[in-house]
């Protein structure tokens, strides 16, 4: 089945980074659209392929005698297959360190990417990081005017007001469904047949391929425990239990997880004023459609059942938060979570050149003074100029002098 072209926010950005780096690398999952993307900015490069057999071949047996023949505009896809391939480029991009837009490459496992980006091209090529599809890319929608409000310091007179651009129902179909582009306009059979066959590649080929003497077996079960915990502080002593591995292997794990782009990590915040802050690290599955299908909810009303729905909106919430960042050109941004122990708790915190913003997610309509609680406390206690709840109103406004409803459809 062939997937509609969505245009992507990053797209203006690449094209500028082209035209100041020698070599632009686009690291995200498989199958979010990184080839698509790397041939609509290098219109007429020359394309290889490192998976295809021929192309990998061509390139290995003489990488000097294939960069006589194309020097420049040439696109590297999975380029981590052949760690060899960022030594030479180096001494290739430095024959002409002037030159820029000469590379693409392109990868899928940020692990092993980028440690040979470091080692090899560091100065000489910009990285971006490309997720699967927001959900106003969904709906052929410009980028949300909410991230101007992060350009400069954090301002309550620059935060948008009023309707949304996507309505609710909008909102709660890219929730569902997720953001991998080739099953977004699908639903029912071939939607879960691509779930199935992604999962089952992600571990039996790209796992088994990156890390071969993992046990696959294991892995496979810790992914499956991942979901029921994602949006949760995460135990590794626990689940070292529940799986039958040692501790410093859920370590390992929750790392492959995070370098192939399932997982999101995200530390505790530790700049408060509090004393009391939880320290464990807490983290969720970053496509909520990847999400849905590990936990076999079929539907959107099975969704709205289940004990999952809460940090599921959560999870997708952050995802389009810190995705439009990256799209809005803010790259220089930490997300954080918060927690004490004495039950005080944010989704998510911001910190970047802006200040720091407080962030809680709500999945319903409305809020109570008592949800605010918390909000309201860390923003005084660290003397901020603001908090945010998201949910899922009609409406942005001020609810208190300190706290500003957002509605999801705003991100």
């Amino acid at each position: 089945m062939k997937s509609t072209t969505f245009k992507r926010n990053i797209e203006p950005y690449l094209a500028e980074l082209m035209r100041q780096y020698p070599a632009v690398a686009i690291i995200g999952a498989r199958q979010v659209g990184k080839t698509t993307l790397a041939k609509v900015v290098g219109e007429g490069y020359f394309y290889m392929d490192m998976e295809k057999g021929s192309d990998f071949d061509r390139f290995s047996r003489d990488p000097e005698f294939f960069f006589k023949q194309h020097p420049s505009h040439v696109i590297f896809d999975e380029a981590q297959i052949y760690p060899e391939l960022f030594t030479v480029l180096r001494s290739v991009i430095d024959e002409d360190r002037s030159a820029t837009g000469r590379f693409i490459l392109t990868g899928s496992s940020s692990l092993e990417l980028l440690r040979n980006i470091s080692e090899s091209l560091a100065g000489r090529i910009a990285i971006i990081e490309l997720g699967t599809l927001k959900a106003n890319e969904y709906y052929h929608q410009p980028l949300s005017p909410f991230y101007e409000m992060f350009n400069t310091a954090l301002n309550p007179n620059h935060v948008p007001l009023g309707i949304p651009p996507l309505n609710r129902e909008q909102v709660q179909n890219s929730w569902f469904m997720g953001g991998y582009p080739e099953p977004a306009d699908s639903v029912g059979f071939f939607h879960q047949e691509w779930m199935t066959d992604y999962q089952s590649t992600y571990v039996n080929r790209d796992i088994a391929q990156l890390f071969p003497k993992l046990d696959k077996i294991a892995y496979r079960r810790f992914i499956s425990m991942l979901g029921r915990l994602s949006g949760q502080i995460i135990n590794k002593s626990d689940l070292a239990r529940s799986i039958g591995v040692s501790q410093p292997t859920i370590t390992q794990y929750l790392d492959i997880a995070s370098g192939t782009f399932l997982w999101r990590q995200l530390l505790s915040f530790e700049n408060s004023v509090s004393k009391s802050v939880v320290k464990m690290p807490r983290g969720h599955i970053r496509d909520s459609g990847l999400l849905h299908h590990f936990l076999k909810i079929r539907n959107i009303e099975a969704l709205q059942n289940d004990p999952i729905v809460g940090f599921s909106f959560e999870s997708f919430v952050i995802e389009e938060i810190l995705k439009g960042l990256q799209d809005a050109r803010l790259r220089n941004v930490d997300a954080y979570y918060y927690r004490t122990r004495s039950g005080a708790e944010i989704d998510l915190i911001l910190e970047g050149p802006f200040g720091a913003v407080p962030i809680e997610i709500k999945y319903g309509q409305r809020v109570t003074r008592h949800q605010l609680r918390w909000l309201d406390e860390f923003v005084i206690e660290n003397k901020l100029p603001f908090g945010i709840i998201i949910n899922q109103a009609d409406v942005a406004e001020w609810l208190t002098e300190k706290i500003i409803q957002i509605p999801a459809g705003f991100l």
